[in-house]
């Protein structure tokens, strides 16, 4: 009981967490460790259960969604699969020991560009949207979330905030709408490579989509300074606690 709580816990705070700013699987992915999965097959549960959470979240954002300066939403489409496919197939072949090393420096890398990004953004402001760079930009986020997913949506934010986007509702509703394409595509490569614990991640689909659509309707209420500093503390301490436990 005390596991199944835990992990509902988790998905419903991780669906918010997404739809506001990113860092679901700050939470789903440890939660899911420590209840005993394997560590690829924790990152692919997990990233199974936060995917309805995404969709409801794109929704909860419908009236805000823009794309990018230099790219148009179809370009966008076909750029999230390829790179969730890429980044998917890449983690059936990573061994856990690997993955568990690897984990904290991901998530310090994601928190630091998030915390960065309007500092970056005014760094590189200027001239006129480039769709080469934004292509190559989505292409790498895109499959760094099929191959991790944490920390995803802090990276796509600055990424949109780099590529000249403003509007943070706007981008929350893209992320959430990114996220979902390339979670998509990357869940059916980790179906078909056997590594998702499926008790665990139907369960939390149930819970991450409640707290995905709550969490879109009340973030675009919220300042934007409160929602960019609560995820850069979350991925704070989440790095840490992996650290630690290494």
């Amino acid at each position: 009981m005390f596991e199944t709580a835990l992990l509902l816990t988790a998905a419903f705070i991780a669906g918010a967490l997404n739809a506001v700013a990113g860092g679901g699987s700050f939470l789903t992915l440890p939660a899911l460790v420590f209840t005993g999965v394997p560590p690829v097959a924790a990152n692919a549960t997990g990233t199974v259960a936060l995917l309805p959470g995404y969709i409801a979240g794109a929704w909860g954002f419908r009236e805000d969604t823009a794309p990018p300066p230099g790219l148009s939403m179809r370009l966008l489409v076909v750029l999230s699969l390829i790179g969730g496919a890429a980044g998917a197939a890449l983690l059936l072949v990573t061994p856990d020991a690997t993955f568990r090393r690897v984990v904290p420096w991901l998530l310090l890398a994601a928190t630091a560009l998030f915390a960065f990004g309007p500092w970056l953004r005014a760094r590189l402001a200027g001239g006129k949207p480039s769709t080469a760079r934004a292509t190559i930009g989505v292409l790498a986020v895109a499959g760094y979330g099929g191959y991790f997913n944490g920390g995803l949506g802090i990276l796509l934010l600055a990424l949109f905030g780099l590529l000249g986007q403003t509007n943070l509702n706007a981008m929350n509703g893209l992320k959430n709408w990114v996220s979902a394409l390339l979670t998509a595509i990357a869940v059916a490569i980790y179906a078909a490579g056997g590594v998702v614990h499926w008790p665990q991640a139907l369960m939390m689909m149930l819970a991450a989509t409640a707290g995905g659509y709550g969490g879109a309707r009340v973030a675009r209420k919220l300042p934007a300074p409160v929602l960019r500093w609560g995820i850069v503390a979350t991925g704070l301490v989440m790095a840490g606690l992996f650290f630690w436990r290494q």
